[in-house]
């Protein structure tokens, strides 16, 4: 999934070509790769490999995140379209959200569709525009 737009965390507040994904593992948690640049296109590759454990009785959408033990993050999926090609990912909080997509780049009628969903889940930060390399 890349990462489109988002309020973002510490880490990731200078991100470019910023791309999450995920494998389950045999123990049922779920192996999350982060991979961005910071601060531009040339940087070197970071990453971040938290592991998350879905919450039981949510239907999948709430995960806790585990960057280093004991904490867990709250991890919710707000939305996820139809044909599972964007998401939005936030937190009760209303702290950090991120959008998300299949393809690095969305035009600028989805991505203002997914900026109102995310306003009208109780956002009230302005998102962070990921650059992406489109073409």
């Amino acid at each position: 999934w890349y990462v489109i737009a988002h309020i973002p965390s510490w880490p990731e507040r200078h991100a470019y070509d910023a791309v999450e994904s995920y494998r389950l593992l045999p123990d049922g948690r779920i192996q999350t790769d982060f991979r961005y640049r910071k601060g531009s296109f040339d940087a070197k590759e970071d990453t971040m490999h938290p592991v998350a454990t879905v919450r039981p009785d949510t239907g999948n959408a709430v995960w806790g995140m585990q960057f280093f033990w004991p904490i867990e993050a709250e991890y919710v999926i707000a939305y996820l379209d139809d044909a599972y090609q964007t998401t939005i990912i936030g937190r009760s909080k209303r702290d950090y959200v991120w959008i998300m997509a299949r393809v690095p780049c969305l035009s600028d009628s989805a991505y203002a569709k997914l900026a109102e969903r995310v306003a009208a889940l109780g956002y009230t930060e302005s998102l962070r525009k990921v650059p992406q390399r489109c073409g």
